[in-house]
């Protein structure tokens, strides 16, 4: 099963990025990152299109 926080932190991890510094460099908060990753929180919609938009996928890349 595809689980989107866990994704994220690959795609994440992959460019080398803390959830701070993807929080900073995405304008979201380090506490959203990390409750995505964790699978407590679901991304909104706009958030979902700025972590795309960073790393230059689309949103069915990162949500499967």
């Amino acid at each position: 099963m595809f689980i989107f926080g866990e994704h994220l932190k690959i795609v994440r991890t992959n460019h080398n990025l803390t959830q701070k510094q993807l929080a900073q460099l995405t304008g979201l908060s380090e506490r959203g990152i990390q409750n995505y990753e964790l699978g407590s929180r679901k991304p909104t919609y706009d958030a979902l299109v700025t972590l795309a938009d960073y790393f230059n996928v689309s949103i069915d890349y990162l949500v499967g």
